[in-house]
Parts: C-alpha cells; sequence; structure tokens
C-alpha cells in the first residue's frame, strides 16, 4: 500500500491542515528524540568495542600462559633426557674399563660420544625454549598492561555512558509522552504510514518542509502546482521522488515564532 493509499483522498476535509501540523509536529520531537539517542548512540558502541579488546586480550593472555607452560614442561622433559645421557654415559664409561678387546671399547666410545652429542642438542632445545618463554612473558606483560588500560577506559566510559542516559532519560520520556499524546488524535493508518516513511528514510525525516521550491528530504524540485497545493494545506502531499510527507514552510517560520517568544520569556 502507498502512502497516498493510506492517507486517503482528504482534499475536502477541513481537518487536513491540523492534521498536517500535527504529523509536523511529531517529527520534530521525534527528531529531537533522535538527537538525543545519537549523544548516547555512540558510547554503548565505544564500550562494547573496548569490553571485545578487554576480552580479546584477555585470551591472549590465557593462551600464553598455556604456551609458556607448555615450553616449560618441553624442558622439563628436555632436562630429564639429559640426566638419562648422563647416566647412560657413566654406565658406558665404565663398561669401558671391563672389554676384552678394542672392538668392544671403540663400541662403547661411539656410544659415549652420542650421547655427548645429545646432551648438547637438549641444551640446545632448553635455550631455545627459554628464549621463547621469555619472548612470551614479555608479550603477556604488554597483554596485561594493555588490559589494565583499556579496563580503565571502560570505566570510564561506563561512567560517562551512565551519566548521559540518567540525564537524557527523563526529556527522552517527556517527549516521547508528547508524540504518543499527539498521536492518539491521528488516522491509525496515517500515523502507520509517517513511521513506515520514517523507517525508510536515512536521516528519519519522513515530515519535510518545501525549501527553495524542493522537497526538504531528498531536494529535488517541486512542481508549482504541487507547490500551490501544499501552501494551501488541504491536501495531503507526498514527495514523488522520495515519498516525504510534505508540508508548507510556514510551519517551521511558526515553530520558529514560537521558540523566540519562549526564549523571550
Amino acid at each position: 500500500m502507498s502512502i497516498k493509499q493510506s492517507l486517503g483522498d482528504n482534499s475536502k476535509d477541513d481537518k487536513t491542515e491540523e492534521q498536517l501540523k500535527t504529523l509536523y509536529q511529531i517529527q520534530k520531537l521525534d527528531s529531537q528524540i533522535d538527537q538525543i539517542n545519537l549523544m548516547c548512540g555512540e558510547l554503548p558502541k565505544e564500550v562494547q568495542d573496548i569490553q571485545n579488546e578487554i576480552d580479546e586480550l584477555t585470551e591472549t593472555m590465557d593462551n600464553l600462559k598455556r604456551e609458556i607452560k607448555d615450553y616449560e614442561k618441553e624442558i622439563s622433559d628436555y632436562k630429564r633426557g639429559i640426566d638419562e645421557s648422563k647416566e647412560k654415559t657413566a654406565k658406558y664409561v665404565e663398561q669401558q674399563k671391563n672389554v676384552q678387546n678394542n672392538r668392544e671399547f671403540e663400541s662403547l666410545g661411539k656410544e659415549i660420544e652420542f650421547q655427548g652429542l645429545e646432551c648438547m642438542s637438549l641444551e640446545k632445545k632448553i635455550r631455545r625454549s627459554q628464549d621463547t618463554i621469555a619472548q612470551k612473558k614479555a608479550e603477556y606483560d604488554e597483554a596485561k598492561n594493555n588490559a589494565a588500560g583499556r579496563k580503565q577506559d571502560l570505566a570510564t566510559k561506563n561512567k560517562e555512558l551512565s551519566n548521559i542516559t540518567e540525564e537524557t532519560s527523563k526529556e527522552r520520556k517527556k517527549l516521547q509522552d508528547k508524540v504518543d499524546a499527539l498521536s492518539k488524535g491521528l488516522d491509525e493508518r496515517m500515523v502507520a504510514a509517517y513511521h513506515r516513511v520514517r523507517d525508510n528514510a536515512k536521516n528519519k525525516l519522513a515530515v519535510v518542509t518545501v525549501k527553495r521550491e524542493s522537497c526538504g528530504g531528498c531536494f529535488n524540485r517541486i512542481p508549482p502546482q504541487m507547490q500551490i497545493d501544499i501552501e494551501s494545506g488541504r491536501k495531503f502531499i507526498v514527495c514523488e521522488y522520495c515519498g516525504r510527507i510534505l508540508v508548507s514552510s510556514r510551519y517551521d517560520q511558526e515553530e520558529n515564532s514560537k521558540d523566540d517568544a519562549r526564549n523571550a520569556k
């Protein structure tokens, strides 16, 4: 169903302009609520982004702790291997004392040499694992410091969000109550059509005034006869390009005059 079908043919309805003004007022109030939401809008995202960073850093720290533990186990295994090689070496040295011929002596000598090389290899692996552990510990400390800093940022942002939410909740409710009260005076189809246009508009503007002979929403030029109809306030006119409800620019002027009067008091 199109916006025109939703609004119906109200060209002979004496209350048409009153309804248009009501829609215009609702739009102004909704725009104020949008501004309030915009004030808070970035903060929840920032808070979530920081929390995500903290979660990622925490996961990184957990992974690093597991990796360090694995390397420490490797070192323990390497040391046990060295002890076993030394025990074998001592046994082979003792056996060399009781050999009956050169062939057995040389064979045991090769075993002793092999165990010596095995110890050297394991010691090299230990040093390499120790270097890796040192690197992992440095990465862990960096992640820990970053997490601590981001936690402080999170606390600050949460406090800021809480303050803004507290400050704006009353104003938001006050404006929403006005919107609800005004909406009760309109046909349900009209309210539904308004919200449908508003939901589809990037700037959330469903009701716009004519500015410089153009639509205040999409800025496409409006035909002269349509401008006359809009100014008369006796018809519901929608932009043929963007579908927004068009109202007279004098509504803006009247609203500005009211604001000036309120500010003067």
